[in-house]
């Protein structure tokens, strides 16, 4: 939703600030008084060309930018993180700088950013998987490009026809399908260089495999050279140990046998000197177990220099793979399982083509019953949707004016399925059925449109709906049911419309004024919200003209209290 509009040095704007509503948002104004500039403003934020032409006389750059409320369009928000712009608050802010020969600038966010970006994000032309659903849809003198894109056609004719679902569904096993070629193409494309690969990859996996590595083994390699290189210290260690501990006549064990003996023969004069010689005991215990272990830990180290020169060769091959292939046991295992598997690829790189050429053929076939079925059910909803549409238009004052939903079985499958849909109208009965994007009006485009979205139905990707010359040719009763379509199409989501008709303008959820403002030297652009008794006015206005009388503004405010009817 279009939550704000900044316009500022652009065509006859000097500095304009609009802040737009959810629902029908009408425009209106006298005739000249910038309703096609404003217009073209929000075009710009659509990706619309701009031009130095435009800049206000006198004024170096003109900027234009809008601020969307994008909580309900998780899909645009994903686009946007997917490009590396932040989002802060749920909300887009789109600014474009204008500057001298024909120098133009886009912002997204704060973040410089591309024209095709601003296109993609805010109006791109296509709803897939995967893809933003334009923010905004325009149609009129200045903007009508939805209408004109076959792709776009497809849309509508899918969201009527439900059969997106399985239009997504095909789109998935479509590329899956051309994916697979790819993979084929990738697995017999340069089999020399793939032989040289699978050379070097065997001699790097043997060159591990040779070692007969198990996990941790240089750590504890590592321990056992070290114990090697320190035997003698380590035998000394314990013979010395064993000797002020147990052996030496003055050894602890020979003290703690004096002690022992001297409590006992006290023992009798004194017996509670007996149980307090029960943690000597235990003392002895322990250094007589002790020296035993550490006696038996001795004699298994073994001080052979020839198992000191095999333990250090091994670690030292360890130390070369370990330069190559990780920097431990594991990594260097992890990355022998890696080359394993590719190995295995490469050597049955041609079984693998054979099944993907299976595989192929079982998508083609699923491809080509979906994409009938999908023709099918697309061929039943054309039918249903022109007569919709064509009974709308003809309470729009379309005289003569034929919709038609043109489907045509394509030889070659497309991502879309086997469909080609466009868009055509005839002028007369007598006249040939012809492509919309030769349908000039701009009146008459908005109000295909408009019967479109009416008989279509809201979208769950609300967005905003501009619609200029919606009203052109229409009156009374006509002019009436535009305003109550408008009406409809504007609730869940957002419609700005510029107006002349009082019948249409009447429906607006709120209504703001264009008016020109005249300067010193020039002429400047006003937009004022209209309230109560001002939108009265203005509808009065556009019933009788510059004259307001009391009629016209009975007749206003009856037209008012209609519409909330």
């Amino acid at each position: 939703m279009l939550l704000e509009l900044k316009v500022s040095n652009f065509a006859i704007i000097e500095n304009l600030h609009i802040t737009f509503k959810d629902g029908l948002n009408i425009l209106s104004g006298e005739t000249g008084a910038g309703k096609s500039v404003l217009l073209k403003s929000l075009s710009l934020l659509m990706g619309g060309k701009g031009s130095s032409d435009t800049i206000r006389t006198g004024a170096s750059q003109a900027t234009i930018e809008g601020s969307f409320d994008i909580s309900r369009r998780p899909d645009i928000m994903e686009n946007l993180k997917d490009m590396g712009i932040e989002v802060d608050e749920d909300t887009l802010i789109v600014r474009r700088v204008l500057s001298a020969g024909d120098k133009s600038k886009v912002y997204l966010n704060g973040s410089l950013s591309t024209l095709n970006s601003l296109r993609d994000i805010v109006a791109p032309l296509v709803e897939l998987a995967g893809h933003s659903a334009p923010l905004i849809e325009m149609t009129g003198q200045h903007e009508n490009r939805n209408l004109m894109s076959k792709a776009y056609h497809l849309d509508l004719l899918d969201q009527y026809s439900g059969t997106w679902d399985k239009r997504l569904l095909f789109t998935e096993k479509y590329t899956r399908y051309y994916g697979i070629f790819e993979e084929i193409k990738k697995l017999e494309s340069d089999a020399k260089q793939k032989a040289q690969r699978l050379d070097f990859l065997i001699y790097q996996r043997d060159e591990i495999a040779n070692l007969d590595l198990s996990p941790g083994e240089d750590q504890e390699l590592e321990v056992e050279v070290k114990k090697l290189k320190n035997s003698s210290r380590i035998g000394s260690f314990v013979d010395q140990a064993e000797a002020a501990l147990y052996t030496d006549d003055d050894s602890a064990i020979s003290r703690l046998n004096a002690v022992l003996k001297k409590g006992l023969e006290l023992s009798g004069v004194d017996p509670q000197i007996a149980a307090k010689l029960d943690n000597l005991e235990q003392a002895k215990a322990l250094i007589d177990e002790s020296v035993y272990e550490l006696r038996q830990y001795a004699s298994k180290i073994d001080s052979d220099p020839q198992r000191l020169e095999e333990a250090e060769g091994r670690l030292s091959d360890l130390r070369k793979l370990q330069k190559k292939y990780g920097t431990s046991v594991d990594d260097i295992l992890k990355a022998l399982m890696e080359m394993e598997i590719e190995i295995s690829n490469l050597q049955n790189s041609e079984t693998k083509i054979e099944s993907l050429k299976k595989e192929a053929a079982v998508i083609l076939k699923e491809l080509e019953a979906l994409g009938a079925d999908l023709h099918k059910r697309r061929m039943k909803g054309a039918d249903l949707l022109a007569d919709s549409v064509n009974a709308e238009l003809a309470e729009l004052n379309m005289k003569g004016v034929t919709f038609h939903v043109n489907v045509e079985k394509m030889t070659e499958l497309s991502s879309t399925g086997i469909s080609d849909v466009e868009f055509l109208s005839q002028t007369s009965a007598k006249d040939v059925k012809r492509p919309l994007a030769k349908f000039a009006s701009g009146g008459e485009l908005s109000r295909i449109l408009l019967s479109l979205k009416r008989v279509v139905g809201s979208t769950n990707q609300p967005r905003t709906y501009l619609f200029d010359e919606v009203d052109t040719g229409v009156s009374g009763e006509t002019a009436e049911k535009v305003g109550r379509k408008l009406k409809t199409i504007a609730k869940g989501q957002q419609v700005v419309c510029v107006t002349h008709l009082p019948q249409v303008a009447a429906f607006g959820d709120i209504h703001f004024f264009i008016q020109k403002s005249p300067q010193k030297d020039s002429v400047s652009m006003l937009v004022s919200e209209l309230k109560t008794k001002d939108r009265v006015q203005e509808i009065a206005r556009l019933i009788s003209g510059e004259k307001i009388s009391k009629t016209s503004v009975a007749h206003a405010e009856q037209l008012l209290a209609d519409a909330k009817a």
